[in-house]
């Protein structure tokens, strides 16, 4: 545990409360990059061996490894924690299959919270599962309501005004291993979103940095630049320089 906490820059309590919870996922998100570069190295992803990879090698992963870590990091300190599928809402307007992503509910309390650090751009602090109830984040303005008697759904507000779905999910327990088959998908499928780009993204306190494909985007106090790399050495001098991964 202790080198996990110094791989995300976690000092302070570790009692199951939700302020505790809250920092450990703040400093988590902001220490371990979103990235699926073993996808387009051809390295298998082996959801066995987590931390090895996001601990002691120093590398960040997609949904299936950050949060498949983090729930046993949040089991170890004493949180009572479930890991939970969900499914994402695309650009057609429709849901993905199940187990397309893995979430955590974290129950302190009587109160359940939707945790995630394996989303992309999505909230810094646990979301409370309560019924349209707004959620105020530094990532924006999220709620929760019913999809229907199975599922619920995260949506989040947009510039309009609207909420917009982020995903659904269903707070029933599953195991690690039910997550696998939709895990190989990901790496192999021509279909699979994450098999189409590298990517590598880290937020920053005046933004975002991202790598995606050999394009460098660093985002500043709402201010973007990006430069192309013009090679495959360059690219891995920038994962190295502003992630801090060596492949």
């Amino acid at each position: 545990m202790k080198q996990y906490l110094e791989r995300i820059n976690y000092v302070g309590l570790l009692n199951p409360t939700f302020e505790v919870l809250s920092k450990l996922q703040l400093t988590h998100l902001m220490n371990v990059p979103f990235e699926n570069l073993d996808i387009h190295n051809k390295t298998k992803i082996d959801l066995k061996n987590l931390f090895d990879k996001i601990v002691t090698r120093k590398r960040g992963g997609f949904c299936y490894e950050l949060n498949g870590l983090f729930y046993e990091l949040l089991k170890e300190i004493g949180f009572t924690v479930k890991l939970i599928s969900a499914r994402v809402y695309d650009k057609k307007k429709e849901y993905s299959p199940e187990f397309d992503h893995m979430a955590i509910v974290a129950s302190i309390k009587n109160d359940n919270y939707l945790v995630d650090v394996g989303f992309g751009e999505f909230a810094f602090s646990p979301i409370e599962i309560a019924l349209n109830k707004d959620t105020i984040d530094p990532r924006g303005i999220f709620r929760i309501g019913i999809f229907d008697e199975n599922y619920k759904v995260v949506k989040k507000k947009n510039g309009e005004g609207k909420f917009i779905p982020e995903y659904m999910f269903s707070e029933k327990e599953r195991q690690l291993e039910e997550f696998y088959a939709r895990c190989y998908y990901h790496q192999t499928s021509n279909e699979s979103h994450f098999t189409q780009n590298r990517i590598c993204s880290l937020p920053t306190k005046e933004g975002r940095l991202t790598l995606t494909g050999n394009t460098l985007k660093i985002t500043e106090n709402g201010v973007v630049k990006e430069r192309h790399l013009n090679n495959e050495q360059e690219v891995q001098q920038e994962l190295w320089n502003y992630f801090g991964i060596k492949l």
